[in-house]
């Protein structure tokens, strides 16, 4: 390693300092990483990066403790170019520019690039960011970040349009075993396939999570080599959900909710919710959503099902939370195991197509509002027949504008109560047809 690099890993730690598991088995090349083959393969684009020296600009996107800072750390060690490593956390703007400064310095005067690692980038701002790009575009730095939230929200389409996105995977169950048992091999631990099993079960992917967790376990589990799970879980107390209110995962959480209804299938709709719900999630917002779904997806088919949306929503303002959830889920069943149709969603996106392009024409004469004298002496109103006057209470009107001709939108669906609205239609239709014809 050079000496004007910044390092981010100390190689050689004291022996009598205390470093944290997940530090000690951190995987020190590309091959000893778990769970990533398809990143890591010796053909793929990262590898070979590593393997020739050149680097390019690139976004590690993935969960916690999924191999990002490892990566990150195998840079450092095979790299004989500068290496930076920053804190979107700790660093400030004035740090930011400062060390743009060196690396431009060393860029012109030294013929020396910087590497230039960013932990959580999704933490910087937009200025922050923005003070990174002319130095990523002169060449003087190769950025490399890190992050758990999606690059396309979080990076700004500048830098992200000069960076290569990686994508990490949470880690299989298998994987993680693999590491939990080095755990256990490193801490003098007799294993326990159950326990392993356990701690890889509720890791949630997170290969730092579980080795964390079984470091808090070390003490109970040289007492004890094969303590009851449940003991285990006491221990550690509950287990926290991994679940982001503002992020993608909520939107990836509310869309799985929302296409399990449409599928309908109450059992998945409920599981979602319930991920939602026990999250923490506004419960507000899902049945501003489930309303929404209740018109979208349901309509006519079952006019019951907006009524039943907008009772939950009362529930929930009345009840509040948790006492609301069973109001919510039993609007969740309802809806998704209603009979569906999209047919109105569908007939007002033609009618507002055909509005937008035929604005301009005019209310036809005989369907215009005429309040005054002068509106009636320009003919507004005139010739309108009044529907109740009339057999029926039905007389045959062209409705639209003339230069547009009638239009058919709402064809009802073929399921629940827009069998009946279809059977109203055509005879609506019928009478049309009579008195048009005559």
């Amino acid at each position: 390693m050079r000496k004007d690099q910044t390092s981010l890993f100390n190689e050689s730690p004291k022996e009598d300092r205390k470093v944290p598991l997940a530090e000690k088995l951190r995987p020190d090349t590309l091959d000893q990483i778990r769970g990533q083959s398809k990143l890591i393969a010796p053909d793929s684009l990262l590898h070979r990066m590593v393997q020739s020296g050149e680097f390019h600009s690139f976004i590690l996107w993935g969960p916690p403790g999924t191999g990002k800072t490892t990566i990150a750390h195998i840079i450092e060690r095979s790299t004989t170019q500068r290496f930076v490593h920053f804190s979107a956390v700790l660093s400030s703007i004035n740090d930011v520019k400062a060390v743009m400064k060196d690396a431009d310095f060393a860029h012109r005067m030294q013929n020396q690039r910087t590497i230039l690692f960013i932990d959580e980038i999704h933490r910087f701002n937009k200025s922050q960011q923005d003070a990174f790009l002319p130095y990523v575009e002169s060449g003087a730095v190769i950025l490399i970040g890190a992050t758990t939230e999606n690059p396309s929200f979080e990076v700004i389409p500048a830098l992200l349009s000069r960076c290569h996105v990686f994508v990490l995977g949470m880690l299989p169950e298998e994987d993680l075993r693999v590491i939990i048992s080095k755990g256990f091999q490193e801490l003098g631990l007799e294993e326990d396939e159950e326990v392993i099993g356990w701690l890889a079960d509720t890791a949630g992917g997170d290969a730092r999570r579980a080795l964390n967790d079984l470091e808090l376990l070390a003490a109970t589990l040289k007492q004890n080599p094969h303590p009851e799970i449940e003991k285990l879980a006491r221990t550690l107390a509950k287990k926290t959900m991994f679940y982001d209110k503002n992020k993608e995962e909520h939107y990836n959480l509310i869309s799985a909710l929302h296409k399990s209804v449409r599928g309908s299938d109450p059992q998945a709709a409920l599981y979602w919710l319930a991920r939602m719900l026990e999250a923490g999630e506004d419960p507000l917002y899902i049945v501003r959503r489930m309303i929404r779904f209740a018109s979208e997806d349901i309509g006519l088919a079952d006019p019951q099902a907006l009524q039943m949306a907008i009772s939950v929503k009362e529930a929930v303002h009345f009840l509040g939370m948790p006492e609301a959830n069973n109001a919510i889920a039993q609007l969740v069943v309802y809806l998704a195991t209603a009979p569906k149709s999209n047919a109105l969603y569908m007939a007002y996106k033609a009618a507002a197509a055909d509005a937008i392009k035929t604005s301009h024409y005019g209310v036809p004469l005989h369907i215009r509002n005429a309040p005054t004298k002068l509106m009636k002496d320009l003919d507004y109103g005139k010739n309108y027949r009044y529907d109740h006057e009339f057999e029926n209470a039905y007389f045959y009107q062209d409705y639209f504008p003339e230069q547009l001709g009638e239009q058919v939108y709402y064809k009802p669906g073929k399921f629940g109560f827009e069998k009946d609205i279809e059977k109203r239609m055509e005879w609506w239709s019928k009478l049309k047809k009579e008195q048009r014809d005559n």
